[in-house]
C-alpha cells in the first residue's frame, strides 16, 4: 500500500529469512537449535524435541507470512498483523518469565535481537503502512 517507504520490503523480507532460517534449524536439528542458539534456550526448561519442533512449525509459518508481507503490499497491513501478534506475544512471555526472574537478567540482552527487535520492526512497518492508508483515505475524501 505504502510505495514511498523504500525500508519496508527489505526489512520484511530480513524478518522472513531470518525466521525461516531459524524454523528450519529447529525442524532439521532440535537438539543442535535447543544448545547452540545464542538465546539461552535451556534457561528455560529441558530439552523436548517434539515441542522444538512444534515451535518451529510456528516459526516457519511466520516466516512466510511475513515474507508474504514484503512480497505483497496490499496484503501487508493485514499480515504484519499477524506477525505482529505471533512476535508479540511470545515477546510478552520473555518479559514475564524474565521479569519474574524465572531465567537471568541476562536474558533482556539475550532476547532483544530475537525476540524483542522483530516485534520494533514489526510495529514500524505496521505503523508506516497504517499512516499511508489513512494518507490515501483522507486525499480519496478531499478530492
Amino acid at each position: 500500500m505504502n510505495n514511498h517507504s523504500g525500508w519496508v520490503a527489505p526489512v520484511l523480507w530480513l524478518i522472513a529469512i531470518l525466521t525461516g532460517a531459524n524454523a528450519l534449524w529447529m525442524l532439521l536439528a532440535p537438539y543442535a537449535w535447543y544448545e547452540q542458539v545464542p538465546a539461552g534456550v535451556p534457561d528455560f526448561g529441558p530439552f523436548n524435541d517434539h515441542f522444538v519442533r512444534d515451535i518451529g512449525c510456528a516459526y516457519l509459518a511466520i516466516a512466510l507470512t511475513v515474507g508474504l508481507a514484503a512480497h505483497s503490499p496490499n496484503m501487508r497491513r493485514v499480515l504484519c498483523s499477524i506477525g505482529l501478534c505471533f512476535f508479540g506475544l511470545h515477546a510478552l512471555i520473555h518479559v514475564y518469565d524474565t521479569g519474574r526472574g524465572h531465567v537471568p537478567h541476562e536474558h533482556w540482552l539475550l532476547d532483544l535481537p530475537t525476540t524483542y527487535l522483530p516485534v520494533v520492526l514489526l510495529a514500524a512497518v505496521s505503523w508506516a503502512e497504517s499512516r499511508a492508508a489513512l494518507r490515501s483515505v483522507g486525499r480519496a475524501i478531499w478530492k
